[in-house]
């Protein structure tokens, strides 16, 4: 299966991205987070402690060279678009026609439809491209946190001569059951079978517990994309949708190959996670905080670039034995302050307070959360804008969690937000 060739000429590569017009799919509703993405679209979640999961498909384009980008928009959108307008629109000031991120919403172009699947929503924007005239069309999802060159991805594509290439990565089986793409590859890499979230999917043979998944990251030749989504619009019953209606569709017929998408350094699985579930989303924010995190935040060599308030340092007070302002294996953004409170193994994102006597762990923060005096919080979310009242207790017993109206998983994380608090804040930044 075709990976990462550290000998390609970067001067091929050079040529390949600016042939390459990225179309991000951003109008993911995250259903699965619950009230995490009831005022926000998936893709504008935050994570990591200053970022948005959008962020870091961005930042790929950006750091790959590729610089011709449409991110498109449509469920509960505002959040998204404020952040793309507040922190992204500075790249379009000076590049033209060649350098831009442009807002795609779903505009009903088109048949006065909103978008009905993936497929349908680079159909309805065809006429933008075409203004482009980009020889690949490079389509990735809005919805995971990764670190990835699109640039020897392209250069595989293009040296396969192939009409579509899927980039995937390897997943456990019961992992992958009813949540993933997976494809089946022959010697090769050539794609020969196609199943869309099957509850059964196909091991890699000679690794019975893997299989390969779509990372839902595309690249076509843009006249076979053209004719494919145009094809799809044109069939009834289509559902208008890259997994389940044109890749299998064309596996047989065109030459469709898998990428496999490997650390540069290593050559093993590289780091790629999909926030989908509360669960995912915590331990996805926890593993930022641990001595050596798989995702660098701090490269140098390859910024995770994004909008953020202009704020103070994060300020710690008092140092009495009783009342002092600490943060042990944490992460703690600018505009916090922990006055009087210790703070564990826990991620707080921009402008938080915890106040005096409280105890924070193994929680996610997010932004303008208020903790009270004398308060405890463990495994827990806390969402934006959250105002805790003194003497607070979450996350230690989950009876009383749910009888106060808070969303606890199987595994006993604690989700609170504004709403269950009595808070109708209704936060879309």
């Amino acid at each position: 299966m075709p990976t990462t060739n550290h000998d390609d000429d970067p001067r091929f590569i050079s040529r390949l991205t600016r042939e390459t017009i990225a179309l991000i799919l951003a109008g993911g509703q995250g259903s699965r987070l619950h009230e995490l993405t009831m005022w926000r679209a998936k893709p504008a979640l935050y994570f990591g402690g200053k970022y948005r999961i959008i962020d870091f498909p961005l930042s790929n384009c950006l750091n790959s060279g590729i610089r011709r980008i449409g991110v498109l928009t449509q469920y509960k959108a505002h959040s998204l678009i404020r952040h793309l307008v507040h922190g992204w629109s500075w790249f379009q000031a000076g590049g033209g026609n060649r350098e831009f991120v442009e807002i795609l919403p779903a505009s009903q172009r088109v048949g006065g439809e909103w978008y009905r699947g993936t497929a349908d929503a680079v159909y309805q924007n065809l006429d933008i491209v075409r203004t482009h005239d980009p020889r690949y069309v490079l389509i990735l999802s809005g919805d995971h946190i990764y670190k990835m060159d699109y640039g020897p991805f392209l250069a595989a594509h293009a040296k396969i001569e192939a009409d579509m290439t899927i980039c995937c990565i390897e997943v456990p089986l019961e992992e992958a059951a009813g949540e993933f793409g997976v494809m089946t590859v022959d010697e090769t890499g050539r794609i020969i079978a196609f199943d869309e979230k099957p509850e059964k999917p196909n091991p890699i043979p000679g690794k019975p517990d893997l299989c390969l998944a779509s990372m839902g990251n595309y690249i076509f030749n843009t006249e076979f994309l053209y004719e494919q989504v145009i094809k799809d619009a044109d069939t009834p019953g289509t559902k208008h949708d890259f997994g389940r209606n044109i890749i299998p569709s064309i596996i047989d017929d065109y030459q469709v190959y898998a990428y496999a998408f490997r650390d540069p350094e290593t050559d093993q699985q590289a780091y790629w996670r999909d926030v989908g579930t509360i669960q995912a989303y915590w331990e996805a924010n926890m593993e930022m905080i641990s001595v050596s995190p798989k995702l660098n935040l701090y490269d140098k060599k390859w910024p995770v670039l994004t909008y953020q308030i202009q704020s103070p340092p994060a300020k710690f007070v008092f140092d009495d034995d009783d009342r002092r302002g600490e943060a042990i294996q944490s992460m703690v953004s600018g505009g916090c302050v922990i006055s009087g409170a210790k703070i564990s193994n826990s991620l707080l994102f921009s402008r938080s307070v915890v106040h005096s006597y409280s105890t924070v762990h193994e929680s996610v923060v997010l932004p303008d959360v208020d903790i009270g005096q004398n308060c405890r919080i463990n495994r827990a979310v806390i969402d934006r804008g959250a105002i805790i009242p003194d003497g607070t207790v979450i996350g230690e017993d989950q009876d009383d969690d749910r009888e106060r109206g808070f969303r606890v998983t199987r595994s006993g994380l604690t989700l609170v937000t504004p709403d269950m608090l009595g808070q109708h804040l209704h936060f879309t930044r």
